[in-house]
């Protein structure tokens, strides 16, 4: 866990100097680091490093949350199964709306189209053609326990997982549970991930890899700031979530300001002691109690109150 306040230099540290410089040590392509003496790291610990920030997902709109981790192929599957899909001879193919076939190609499986205006922005309008619902009508008449794949989309991550369990569905469901687990049970299935926060955007991508289970290389993860928009109600959550990647073999470097999540690391690096020009010295480094002890350390009164 790398802590200080802001400007005090822990992305410069993390994501300036070191992410750049282990890539570059592993023979990897990679920006040039920022001035420092030396960088080394455990060999045969991890075999890539993986940034894990707030950037956007994908710049398609029809991008979302299932897709992203590759749940959806098994939603398409199931509906390709269904009895009317058979009798129609429809595919998996038919159920998504990336390519022809069953999408509605007024909207391309948007959902919407965009009406151009010259002197404003652009206006986006519910697509008159699938009235939103993103497929031809021949593909909703395939319903699995009376939802068409558009119902399914309209759900939401929780209420999807109730759904598959209920249905004997369970393959889904566990598919869907990693964005449960991350505290995004609130969004919908067919939620665009353009529409998502950066904080959200960042837990799918953490999402994506608990999905991914053992059978995966090892990584050295960065986050930077996961708790930003979180309720505090979650962060018990992301906490899980971090351990579970931990409990699969990867080694995890979090810059946060939440206290709640630095009072559960494993070694903390708190840098300050102020930011800009009084930032970017060592204040401390080593088990988190250590951390209350250092009087230089503007993070240590309110790590207290949360070890207290």
């Amino acid at each position: 866990m790398v802590t200080g306040v802001s400007g005090s230099g822990k992305s410069t540290l993390i994501r300036g100097i070191m992410a750049p410089a282990i890539r570059r040590l592993m023979g990897f392509g990679a920006d040039k680091p920022g001035d420092h003496d030396s960088v080394t790291y455990p060999k045969g610990a991890f075999t890539d490093v993986e940034l894990i920030d707030q950037s956007p997902m994908g710049k398609s709109s029809r991008s979302n949350p299932v897709t992203y981790i590759k749940a959806y192929d098994e939603i398409r599957n199931l509906y390709a199964q269904q009895k009317l899909s058979e009798v129609r001879s429809y595919k998996s193919k038919h159920f998504s709306f990336n390519v022809p076939g069953g999408r509605c190609e007024t909207c391309q499986g948007d959902g919407t189209v965009t009406i151009e205006m010259q002197f404003l922005a652009d206006v986006q309008i519910p697509c008159e053609e699938c009235g939103g619902k993103r497929f031809k009508d021949e593909i909703l008449e395939v319903k699995y326990h009376g939802k068409s794949i558009y119902d399914i989309l309209e759900l939401t991550i929780d209420d999807a997982i109730a759904f598959f369990e209920e249905h004997g569905a369970a393959k889904i469901a566990q598919r869907l549970q990693p964005l449960h687990d991350v505290g995004l049970g609130y969004v919908h299935l067919g939620q665009s991930s353009s529409t998502l926060s950066g904080g959200e955007a960042q837990r799918v991508k953490l999402a994506s890899y608990l999905s991914k289970g053992s059978n995966q290389d090892k990584l050295l993860f960065i986050f930077d700031e996961p708790t930003t928009g979180l309720h505090f109600h979650d962060v018990n959550k992301l906490l899980k979530a971090f351990r579970a990647l931990q409990g699969l073999g990867h080694t995890l470097v979090v810059i946060e300001h939440q206290m709640d999540v630095a009072a559960n690391a494993d070694w903390i690096i708190d840098l300050g002691p102020e930011g800009g020009d009084r930032g970017g010295d060592l204040v401390y480094e080593g088990p988190v109690e250590g951390l209350l002890r250092v009087d230089a350390s503007a993070t240590a009164p309110f790590l207290a109150q949360k070890l207290a």
